[in-house]
């Protein structure tokens, strides 16, 4: 009758395979702190341009309001002179 159980080279076997399952949920776990990290940054770097973006286009339009009054206002001196 055989011995219930594994046998050494079975055991071996099993904590092999344990072994590297072991390292591939570390690397796992690691590639994923790498990447939660990187979405951070990146969200970051959006914010920031965001911001950028939006100060940007409060100046464009700021610009464009100050053009349009001194159209108004040479078109009214045109106008004055007609």
């Amino acid at each position: 009758m055989s011995e219930p159980g594994l046998s050494f080279d079975e055991f071996q076997a099993l904590e092999q395979k344990v072994l590297r399952a072991v390292e591939v949920v570390k690397r796992e776990r690691a590639a994923r702190a790498e990447a939660e990290a990187e979405v951070a940054s990146l969200r970051t770097q959006l914010e920031a341009q965001t911001a950028l973006n939006e100060a940007h286009l409060s100046a464009v339009n700021k610009e464009r309001e100050t053009v349009r009054q001194r159209v108004e206002g040479m078109l009214k001196q045109m106008d004055d002179l007609l």
